[in-house]
This record gives C-alpha cells, sequence and structure tokens, in this order.
C-alpha cells in the first residue's frame, strides 16, 4: 500500500496519530498546502492570515519538513488549492489511502468536500482525532448533542470518567529509498500576499513556529524554569514571556499535541511540586478541549449572528468605532494598550482578549463577529474553535451562564495597577 499524509493542524511528527498510521504503508509521502484561500480577504474584509500568523506557519512548516527528512519521508509544498493538486499527486505515486486529522469548521469541511470529489473514488481517506486531550470515542456523553453547555459540567463528568490517553512517539524511520526531493519550495510572506517585518522588542511572544520550538518552551517553561509551579498565579500577567506558557500557538498550528503537554505537567507533579499552579495548565486544555465540543455540537452556529443561544441583541456595525479600536484610539487606555500589542505583535494576552472583546460588544456594541473575524486575521495562535467560541461567550452568545460585562477601569486597576503595561505600549519606544 502507498500512503500520503496530507498535513493540516497537525505540523508535528510526534504524538501524530495520522503520521503513525500513513507509516504503515510500503511507500509514504506528505504534502502541505497553503491554501490561498487562507490568504486572502474573508467576510468582512480582513486578511484571513496576517503577517504574524504566517510567519509563524510558514517556520512551523519548515521544521516539519526537517523533522520529515529524518524519518526519509519527502514533504510536497505548494500555493495552491488542495483540489487542485492532490488528485494528480495521488495518481503520479499511485497512493491508496490519504491519512489526516479530523476537522468540522466551515471552511475545512468544503475543502475536503472538493478534496474528496476530485480525487480518485478508490482513493480511501482516513481521519484521526489526536487535536483532543479527551478522545472523542470516550467522552461520557452519548452524542456531541450531549455535550454539556456550561464548562464546569463538561470537565467534572470528564476528569471522572476518562482516562488520558498515552503519548505517542516519534513513528519508526522509513527506509532511505523512500526519501527525495520533491523539488517544491516554502513560500516567503511576499509570496503568501504579506509583507515582511521586524519584531517588535517588546512582544510577549517573541518566538519562533515549529515542533522543536514548541518541545524546547514546554522544556523550559517546566524544567529549566519551573514557571509551571507558579501558573495559576501569574498566567493573568500582561508583560513579558514568562507571565504564562505561551504554548497556545504551537498548539494551535498542531506543532505539539495536548497530550504531550499533559504528560510533561503530570511527570513535573511527579517528579517536582504538584500544586492548583500545575492542575492550572490542565484545566485551560479542558478549555481548549470543551470550545471543541462546542462547535462539533453547535457546527456553523458558532459563526452567526445570534451565536449558539440565537440571542437577538441590537449590532451595530461603524467603520470609524472599527478604527479607533484597531488602532487603539477608544476612551480606555487599557483596551487601546492591548489593541496596539496586537496590532505591532500579533500577541495579546488573555486578560487583554476579554477586555477588548468585551469592550467592542458590550459597551461599544458592535457585531462581534467583526472582531472575531480581526483576531483571526491577527492572532499568532488563533484556532478556530477557542477563537469564535471565546468571543461568543464574552459578547452574550455562547457559553456564559452569567452573560458577564467587563468593567475596564477595574480590571485595569486590578492587573495593571502600577500602569506598566499601558505605558510600555501607549508611550513610543525611545529607541
Amino acid at each position: 500500500m502507498n500512503t500520503l499524509i496530507w498535513f493540516r493542524n497537525n505540523l508535528r511528527t510526534t504524538d501524530n496519530l495520522s503520521l503513525q498510521k500513513a507509516c504503515k504503508g510500503d511507500k509514504t509521502i506528505a504534502v502541505y498546502f497553503f491554501d490561498p484561500r487562507q490568504f486572502g480577504l474573508g467576510e468582512f474584509g480582513f486578511k484571513k492570515t496576517e503577517k504574524y500568523r504566517a510567519q509563524f506557519l510558514i517556520e512551523s512548516v519548515a521544521n516539519l519538513k526537517t523533522n520529515l527528512k529524518e524519518l526519509n519521508i519527502p514533504l510536497y509544498l505548494f500555493v495552491a488549492k488542495p483540489e487542485e493538486k492532490l488528485s494528480d499527486l495521488l495518481v503520479k505515486h499511485k497512493i491508496d489511502a490519504i491519512y489526516l486529522q479530523a476537522e468540522w469548521t466551515r471552511d475545512e469541511n468544503t475543502v475536503l468536500e472538493n478534496v474528496k470529489a476530485s480525487v480518485p473514488k478508490n482513493v480511501k481517506f482516513v481521519e484521526s482525532c489526536d487535536q483532543f486531550l479527551f478522545d472523542p470515542e470516550h467522552i461520557p456523553f452519548s452524542s456531541f448533542n450531549e455535550v454539556p453547555d456550561i464548562f464546569t459540567n463538561f470537565r467534572k463528568q470528564c476528569e471522572k470518567n476518562i482516562s488520558i490517553r498515552e503519548e505517542i512517539g516519534v513513528p519508526q524511520k522509513k527506509p532511505s529509498e523512500n526519501y527525495f526531493e520533491t523539488e517544491t519550495h516554502i513560500p516567503s510572506l511576499i509570496e503568501l500576499g504579506s509583507e515582511t517585518f521586524s519584531g517588535d522588542s517588546r512582544s510577549a511572544f517573541p518566538f519562533k513556529g515549529g515542533e522543536e520550538n514548541a518541545l524546547e518552551r514546554l522544556n523550559y517553561y517546566c524544567w529549566e524554569s519551573k514557571r509551571l509551579a507558579t501558573y495559576k498565579k501569574t498566567r493573568n500577567g500582561l508583560v513579558g514571556i514568562n507571565y504564562s506558557s505561551k504554548l497556545s500557538a504551537w498548539l494551535a498550528n498542531g506543532c505539539i499535541s495536548p497530550v504531550t503537554i499533559y504528560c510533561e505537567v503530570k511527570r513535573f507533579e511527579k517528579e517536582i511540586r504538584k500544586n492548583q499552579d500545575t492542575y492550572w495548565l490542565i484545566f485551560e486544555l479542558i478549555w481548549r478541549d470543551y470550545f471543541k465540543y462546542v462547535s462539533l455540537k453547535y457546527k456553523q452556529k458558532i459563526f452567526q449572528l445570534g451565536g449558539i443561544l440565537d440571542k437577538k441583541y441590537t449590532w451595530n456595525t461603524n467603520q470609524e468605532i472599527l478604527d479607533s479600536w484597531i488602532n487603539g484610539k477608544t476612551k480606555e487606555p487599557f483596551v487601546n494598550a492591548n489593541m496596539i500589542e496586537l496590532l505591532k505583535t500579533g500577541w495579546m494576552s488573555n486578560r487583554g482578549r476579554q477586555n477588548v472583546a468585551s469592550f467592542w460588544s458590550k459597551e461599544l456594541q458592535q457585531d462581534w463577529r467583526i472582531g472575531a473575524a480581526y483576531f483571526e486575521s491577527m492572532l499568532i495562535d488563533y484556532d478556530v474553535h477557542s477563537n469564535w467560541c471565546n468571543w461568543m461567550y464574552n459578547s452574550g452568545v455562547g457559553n456564559d451562564p452569567r452573560d458577564r460585562k467587563f468593567n475596564i477601569g477595574r480590571q485595569a486597576a486590578m492587573y495593571d495597577s502600577k500602569g506598566k503595561f499601558q505605558k510600555l505600549w501607549l508611550q513610543e519606544p525611545l529607541f
């Protein structure tokens, strides 16, 4: 059997179930598509993938190519729609089966349907779900429709009834004759329609993409700095690289799996310390899982104006208000500082995200989907499920049972009492 692994949001060789399965073939090749649709304009006028996320993606794919070469697996790279190139590749290499990570949201579904319609009918598609902490086959609900609408209920039932699977290692190296140069290349930012940029020295996320960097960061956070032992106390920070794990961007691209992180946390708890702080990183992984299950339950409703609750709010659309929010020109300095950080770096803290989203939807009463689409464009760690479900949550059309509105002034006083963060981003640097 000849196999192909189609990489999407699983850009790693460790703990990759699709790669493990594909490597059982006699001949194995790999492919990744920089789909032009993901770099064009979206529904709300923003580029779907702006320069910061595009650069991190380029770095992640480059590292994947290196790691696959170590396994004697060639990686084809195309700036093209998968349905336009994949069929020829399958015929050329006499591929019997395609292995890929399962996806279910709007854009990904459309692409997969187009691909299946374009390739030979005898080709088998094998999808795997290893982007979860709690395996979909083992969740304690009879169907996705039974997933609770309140996070705490989901978390307690899953923690009580599910054992986390073991981490899967790197697959066995293929014979040397399996490898060949594909004569395809990794595109530049310019080829993807973005401009080159220099990093901002103030950034809380100065990291590069790729599995290697993900594992290095995990090792640093757990073992070199032991910051994991104080995670809950510092996670609402705003300045610097160490107030949180910063693993979200690698998770979003699948450069590292949640199970790999979970296993490392458990090892840390066994060898160094177990406390509420160490558990809280697992707690955040469960939130990530939860929003994936919410999107599995409600499907396209996570992109609709009324959200999963079909709530009727008066939503407005005002270009002048949008411009002031994006450029950090609102009446709230704390909101402005966070928005400027995002504009300059592609990063924003979790605390910042909640505040600016609440301000946009609850204070300014603007269409929450515009804010979500802007985040999709700008955030290095954009993840479709976490982004759109968090925006629903903060906008009153999602899973928040209390429909809370943030008091921005109080939040600034609590989390930036000395104004260090606001000064960092509201005062132009001298050099």
